[in-house]
C-alpha cells in the first residue's frame, strides 16, 4: 500500500482521450526517502516514516539532521509516519509517484484553508431568521439553551468561532494521470489546503 508526501501546486483542467474535460488538482509528490521503519516488536506499532521537501541544512535542527543522516537522506523540511504502509520498504529507499497508477483511488489529508472567525450561518449552515420589519434575528444563532433548567449552555453547542485551518481528509480521489518525469500526480477534484501546502497521499482502501 503506497503512501507519499507532496505539495499542492494548484488546479487546472486536462482533456481526456475521449474528449472529456477533467478538473484536476496538481500535486508535486515525492521523491520521499524512507527515514525509519517502525515495527511492532520494537515500537508497538507498524509504520513507515517518509521525508519530503529538501531544504538547506541550517533550516532544520541538529537532531533532525542526525536522524536524516542515518538514512543517508538530505535535509528535509517535513517528516511524517504512515501506519500500516511499510510493506517491503527499507530505510534509505526512495518512494516516487511511480508507486501509484492511473485510475487508482487515493485519499489525501491536509490542513484546510483558514477562514477566520465566522458566524453560525456560514460555519454550520444554520438557517437565517426572518428579515421582515422589526426583526432582530437575521443571522443570530437563536436559542442556545433554557434559562432556568439547566441554567447553562451544554458543551458541544454549535456556535460561532474559527472556521477552517484544521486537518481534513478527502477520500475517493481518482488519479487522472501520473507524470513520473516531473514528480506530479493529477487528481480529479479538489484537495484540502491552500496552494503550496503539504499533503499526505494514501491508497483509499
Amino acid at each position: 500500500m503506497p503512501a507519499l508526501l507532496g505539495r499542492k501546486v494548484g488546479m487546472t483542467q486536462v482533456f481526456q482521450e475521449d474528449g472529456r474535460l477533467e478538473r484536476v488538482t496538481v500535486v508535486e509528490a515525492g521523491p520521499c526517502p524512507v527515514t525509519a521503519i517502525r515495527t511492532f516488536e520494537r515500537d508497538g506499532y507498524e509504520a513507515v516514516q517518509l521525508a519530503f521537501g529538501e531544504v538547506k541544512e541550517k533550516r532544520i535542527t541538529k537532531a533532525e539532521r542526525g536522524h536524516l543522516a542515518k538514512a543517508d537522506a538530505p535535509a528535509m523540511r517535513h517528516v511524517c509516519e504512515f501506519r500500516d504502509e511499510a510493506g517491503e520498504l527499507q530505510v534509505g529507499e526512495i518512494v516516487t509517484v511511480e508507486a501509484f497508477e492511473k485510475g487508482q483511488h487515493v485519499k489525501v489529508a491536509g490542513v484546510s484553508k483558514g477562514k477566520g472567525f465566522q458566524g453560525t450561518v456560514k460555519r454550520h449552515n444554520f438557517s437565517r431568521g426572518p428579515v421582515s420589519h422589526g426583526s432582530h434575528n437575521v443571522r443570530a444563532p437563536g436559542s442556545i439553551g433554557a434559562s432556568a433548567t439547566p441554567s447553562r449552555v451544554f458543551k458541544g453547542i454549535r456556535g460561532p468561532g474559527q472556521m477552517g485551518n484544521k486537518r481534513v481528509t478527502q477520500k475517493g480521489l481518482e488519479i487522472v494521470d501520473v507524470l513520473p518525469d516531473k514528480n506530479l500526480l493529477l487528481l480529479r477534484g479538489s484537495v484540502p489546503g491552500p496552494k503550496g501546502s503539504t499533503v499526505e497521499i494514501r491508497t483509499d482502501s
